[in-house]
């Protein structure tokens, strides 16, 4: 079973604070190819702005992205994660959620941001792996142990 600690070692949080217009935040997301970003006041988590709300809160409202803050349209209500959570346990918040994206909290701060993209990931790899001992089992050969090309 992986845990979130071994899938965030390296990821970057990408942030902004809650003044900042939705436009900026938009230009932000997409130049680091993020779908969502945490938004911190004095380095606290306060909301996550997430493409779903730039759609719903300000898009189809037809309201003007270089007038609108972030804070006025984000994610209040913020579910967060351990990083000693492990990925199941992380699938199962977002899925009872809806949500595809999950700052990761330690000592109150944000400290990496996972995607439910990531977590699929780990799942299929697990599943491969699997399927690889199950193979090696039926057919008597042990798998090879090199790990991934």
């Amino acid at each position: 079973m992986k845990y979130i600690r071994t899938l965030i070692e390296g990821k970057t949080v990408y942030s902004v604070p809650p003044d900042t217009t939705v436009l900026d935040a938009a230009r932000f997301m997409s130049e680091k190819r993020v779908g969502a970003i945490v938004i911190l006041d004095g380095g606290w988590p306060v909301g996550v702005f997430s493409e779903r709300d730039l759609m719903e809160r300000v898009v189809i409202r037809e309201r003007h992205p270089a007038e609108v803050r972030v804070n006025e349209v984000m994610t209040r209500d913020i579910l967060t994660a351990n990083p000693d959570d492990s990925y199941i346990d992380c699938m199962k918040k977002m899925q009872s959620r809806g949500c595809r994206h999950l700052p990761i909290v330690e000592s109150g701060r944000v400290i990496a941001m996972i995607s439910l993209r990531d977590l699929l990931k780990v799942e299929i790899d697990e599943k491969e792996e699997e399927i690889k001992w199950m193979n090696a089992y039926i057919h008597g050969v042990p798998p090879d142990r090199s790990g991934p090309e």
